[in-house]
């Protein structure tokens, strides 16, 4: 037995806050926070097509063409989904000693809205597909070069643009330096919830956007399973199954007929996997799913980089027909981030999907878990629950500028409750040498994208790559 001196539970040495911002300060001097402003396209630089086409040699073949077309819709739906191409870059140029816990692909249209076990319409990164530990500049150069890109796609002046990347690094600059002087468990707590965000922003919005954003939000909370089901499901015969629209969705049967059998092996290992996924939750969320009763099961497309990858769609009943539940069940590969920083420490994908959500989300779907389908791994969540995501094309300058500051602020909370708070923000310090760097980047980082999206598109044109447009 411990003698009373002794503490009952041994804690980590004590880390002083000085001794952590002591580590931001020589994280300056070793990699100046001005030298990752700098874009130079590496002598050996990958051909940014063979890239894709290599990333789509593990993918659902005949849903290639889909998402190639999804990404020649214009240079940002490109960036969308040139998330491996981006860290092949980024692995090649200045990188800070500063790690955090990384979404991966933190461009602005993976942040949005989505209801929090207490039903707060909350606001939050919403893909985690290519989480993993890395260098935290990383995120903020993806996020803001997406604004650069959006920003030219919208035609924005120079100027315009230049506003809106000065209002997204001092989104995540001076939050992180807010997360900075909080303790553990306040950083461990704070939520962005969207109503406040709504309150606070609407002097600054125009009536047009002002009456938009009211009608957006009231949309979300109708935004749920019964909603989806209304979607995507029909009554045949006095049962709800899924509707047959391919490539978008194709029910399991029918998917099944039309591949001779391909896909036995994978429904047969099925239940299987479905109690891989219920033993991957916490108890009180395992009681609650087994009050519900599998209805019916499809194939769907999601995303714009995600299509190829195996998502399912699965219909679940509670007590009658109109208590229903749809989950989503997404394939998990290795993040495009793991080449170029570290091995995930996780062997199974969707794991990691979902322990890396968790750390970097301050409240995140209850039915979120994990499972492996043969060799197929996977994670599960649901499908809609309040989820609502800004419509980018209709945002002006000043609300682009506004969603910027958002995006910054929350992605600097991610990074404050899994990475070194105190260092990440003494290496930014106050406006200067950092935002400048950040704005850069992006500014050259936007011209290398539109020499890749014509490349891509040079490849569509000549017939080097198959593409379905419009779907």
């Amino acid at each position: 037995m411990s003698s009373p001196s002794e503490p009952i539970v041994k804690a980590r040495p004590l880390i002083t806050v000085e001794e952590h911002i002591a580590e931001g300060a020589r994280a300056r001097v070793r990699v100046p926070p001005e030298s990752l402003g700098e874009y130079t396209p590496a002598p050996d630089r990958p051909d940014p097509v063979a890239l894709l086409e290599g990333q789509s040699a593990d993918r659902i073949q005949e849903l290639i063409p889909v998402r190639y077309g999804r990404m020649l819709v214009s240079p940002f739906t490109f960036y969308r989904g040139a998330a491996l191409i981006m860290a092949s870059d980024l692995a090649t140029q200045a990188r800070s000693p500063l790690q955090a816990q990384l979404c991966g692909d933190a461009h602005l249209s993976n942040f949005g809205g989505f209801a929090s076990p207490e039903r707060k319409l909350v606001f939050d990164i919403n893909d985690f597909d290519e989480t993993n530990p890395g260098p935290f500049e990383w995120d903020v150069k993806r996020l803001v070069t997406s604004m650069e890109v959006a920003g030219q796609d919208h035609n924005l002046s120079k100027k315009e643009r230049n506003a809106i990347l000065d209002k997204t690094v001092q989104g995540y600059r001076d939050a992180i330096q807010m997360f900075a002087g909080k303790g553990n468990l306040d950083v461990w707590y704070a939520m962005f919830d969207i109503d406040d965000i709504a309150k606070a922003a609407a002097e600054q919005l125009d009536k047009k956007t002002q009456k938009k954003s009211t009608k957006d939000l009231g949309k979300a909370r109708t935004r749920t399973s019964m909603q989806a089901a209304d979607k995507l499901t029909r009554v045949v015969n006095g049962r709800r199954q899924f509707i047959d629209n391919p490539p978008v969705i194709e029910r399991a049967e029918s998917l099944i007929a039309r591949s001779d059998g391909d896909h036995a092996a994978e429904l047969e290992a099925m239940p299987e996997a479905w109690q891989q996924y219920v033993d991957s939750l916490l108890p009180d969320r395992r009681h609650i799913l087994s009050e519900f009763t599998y209805v019916d099961l499809a194939r769907k497309v999601v995303g714009v980089g995600s299509v190829g990858t195996g998502a399912w769609v699965i219909l679940l009943q509670g007590r009658d027909p109109s208590d229903l539940l749809i989950l989503q069940v997404k394939q998990a590969m290795a993040s495009v981030l793991e080449a170029y920083t570290e091995p995930s420490a996780y062997a199974q994908h969707g794991e990691r999907v979902v322990q890396g959500q968790r750390l970097l989300q301050t409240a995140s779907d209850i039915f979120l878990g994990w499972g492996s389908l043969l060799e197929f791994q996977y994670y599960v969540r649901q499908l809609r629950d309040w989820k609502v995501s800004v419509d980018v094309d209709t945002l002006d300058a000043n609300a682009l500028g506004m969603y910027g500051r958002l995006c910054g602020a929350t992605l600097a909370k991610g990074h404050a409750r899994s990475g070194d708070r105190y260092a990440i923000a003494d290496y930014v310090g106050s406006a200067g040498a950092f935002d400048e760097a950040m704005k850069t980047f992006a500014r050259a980082y936007a011209d290398q994208n539109a020499a890749d999206y014509a490349a891509l598109k040079a490849a569509a044109d000549s017939g080097q790559i198959p593409v379905t447009y419009g779907v």
